[in-house]
């Protein structure tokens, strides 16, 4: 099993997604995180038939932490209702290049995808499609010309993190995509999905799943945050 099974009932498994694996089937033909999960669940459970699993978030792939999937068709919905309505609390770690201007800020912006590129970038409130993109961080720590950053997520844009702090002269550490120019190749990103808590489908009480980053650099330079 390449993943760790961080809580699971009858209606959702919360997982932490291993860095650089594709959370589902892509032009790569990599192994991917769906079926991964579906194949664990099919041999443990000695299921006969097709394991439903669904998938109502998504993570960036070289990106690891925190993530919940359905286990029936009737979570995977209110899920993915709660997702319409900005209802999970995401919350990420990151170590970015730099210092802030700021101790703690909000970002607004609105992001436009090139699909072609697979790149985003930040556009005009007048462009059509154009997406809005909100979060807040905290800055946690300085260490070694890096910075630690707790972001709270509001909007799920894709590579929202990544481009909307990029664009702040704060390029996340081993970011190939967004900070190419100061980060090296073959460099780990350092964005963590650390907490992801929402409403239970149908027990209706607030379930909140954490995911500690890996000891390595550069996150070992916080330890203390993360055993606190």
């Amino acid at each position: 099993m390449d993943f760790k099974i961080l809580y699971e009932d009858n209606h959702l498994i919360f997982v932490e997604k291993p860095v650089n694996i594709p959370v589902q089937a892509d032009q790569s033909k990599d192994r991917d995180l769906l079926t991964m999960i579906k194949e664990f669940i099919k041999v443990r459970d000695e299921k006969p038939g097709n394991v439903y699993l669904g998938l109502v978030h998504r993570l960036d792939r070289p990106v690891g932490g925190v993530m919940v999937f359905a286990k029936t068709s009737k979570a995977a919905s209110r899920l993915s209702d709660q997702i319409r309505r900005n209802a999970f609390d995401k919350e990420y770690l990151t170590v970015v290049r730099g210092r802030t201007k700021k101790m703690q800020d909000s970002l607004k912006d609105f992001l436009v995808k090139d699909k072609k590129e697979n790149k985003v970038y930040i556009s005009s409130h007048n462009n059509s499609e154009a997406k809005k993109a909100l979060l807040d961080y905290e800055v946690m720590g300085e260490k070694k010309g890096l910075s630690l950053l707790r972001i709270q997520l509001h909007t799920g844009r894709p590579h929202q993190i990544r481009v909307q702090l990029s664009s702040r002269g704060l390029p996340i550490y081993g970011d190939q995509k967004y900070g190419e120019k100061v980060n090296q190749p073959g460099q780990q990103i350092a964005l963590w999905s650390h907490t992801l808590a929402l409403e239970h489908p149908t027990k209706k009480e607030e379930v909140r799943v954490v995911s500690n980053p890996p000891m390595g650099f550069p996150w070992h330079l916080w330890a203390e945050y993360y055993s606190s």
